[in-house]
């Protein structure tokens, strides 16, 4: 049993793995007619009017005690964490610093989860997970610069490209403390992305934003932002979470690694950009990495 449910777990992390990896495309698209943060915001209140269809709220007759109001926060802090914070940092930190430290510094999150769930979990780990953790990014390295070792550093866009992959850290040990049944995977999903969608609104004051409605008529904008909303937030996170709760915050986080992998893939096949052999060699150190940290924490 507990093998049948460790295997959905890896394929749950996989498929969201998989979704989140062609998400670039779809980001690219929209960026010629929309701003970051509008992106995030129709982005976010699509994936919340889809897991309202999927998973109706109910009015709870549970009175207000101290077990209720904990639960709440935890839901409030994923998704601040998980939500908010992590596609704010992601996408400002894109217009300060090159897609390549980005994408480098972000894979740093599995390190941070693993740490976190050291001292909140509990977690032991083993040195396979922190060898795992330096040959994968050694892969992630050489296949963001390509054999290119030219590294622009910026603080503010290298700042929030770490603080991105810490607030997952975050989030992810935030679902394993929440510990909602898959039954409830849906359901728990949509009070996380309402709590983001919530703090998102707050920062519309902060940000240049229009809502231009017009542009949703425009086929590619409309399928693009469903696709981003419905499949990658509403349905990923959702399976995401499922997999954390399965497998734990620290195994899953490492599906993080197989993003430059799945994104060198979709380029290939969709704009049939060429695979190197430095991204060959990448490729191979993230999938090696991988495995070593899969056996990295202590059962």
């Amino acid at each position: 049993m507990a093998t049948k449910a460790q295997a959905q777990g890896h394929l749950a992390a996989l498929f969201t793995i998989l979704v989140w990896g062609s998400t670039f495309i779809s980001t690219k698209v929209l960026l010629e007619s929309f701003s970051p943060f509008e992106i995030m915001v129709y982005r976010l209140v699509m994936a919340v009017v889809a897991l309202c269809i999927i998973s109706p709220p109910r009015l709870s007759r549970e009175r207000l005690n101290f077990r209720v109001l904990r639960s709440e926060w935890r839901f409030m802090a994923a998704g601040l964490c998980g939500v908010t914070l992590f596609i704010l940092f992601q996408n400002l930190a894109l217009s300060y610093t090159q897609a390549a430290n980005v994408s480098v510094l972000i894979s740093a999150a599995p390190l941070f989860t693993a740490l976190l769930s050291r001292l909140v979990l509990s977690e032991k780990l083993k040195a396979n997970f922190f060898i795992g953790f330096t040959v994968a990014m050694a892969g992630i390295i050489l296949i963001a610069f390509n054999g290119r070792f030219v590294l622009k550093l910026n603080p503010l866009g290298d700042l929030l490209s770490l603080l991105a992959a810490l607030v997952w850290a975050f989030y992810s040990v935030l679902i394993k403390k929440i510990n909602a049944p898959q039954s409830e995977a849906f359901a728990g999903t949509r009070k996380v992305f309402f709590n983001g969608l919530l703090f998102t609104l707050l920062l519309l004051p902060l940000f240049d934003f229009h809502p231009g409605l017009e542009r949703l008529a425009v086929p590619a904008n409309l399928l693009n932002l469903l696709f981003l909303g419905v499949v990658a937030s509403a349905l990923c996170y959702v399976t995401w979470n499922i997999a954390v709760h399965l497998l734990g915050p620290v195994k899953t986080s490492s599906y993080i690694y197989v993003i430059p992998v799945v994104t060198i893939a979709i380029s290939a096949l969709v704009l049939h950009e060429s695979i190197t052999l430095v991204a060959g060699m990448g490729i191979a150190l993230i999938l090696i990495g991988m495995a070593l940290s899969e056996r990295g924490k202590a059962t």
